[in-house]
């Protein structure tokens, strides 16, 4: 396991887990917040594969 220690402010911490998406790259790291658990694993199936 790899850790990056980063600042992630308190108020997306407390967002139930279901209901975010978090990508990341060598050097980048990206985290969606919906409003519904339906709309996040239609985004997750809708970019399954993407670069």
């Amino acid at each position: 396991m790899i850790c990056i220690q980063v600042d992630i402010p308190q108020s997306v911490c407390d967002i139930d887990d279901e209901l975010k998406a978090i990508y990341h790259s060598k050097d980048t790291v990206c985290i969606w917040v919906f409003k519904t658990r339906d709309d996040r694993n239609k985004f997750v199936d809708d970019t399954a594969g993407m670069l």
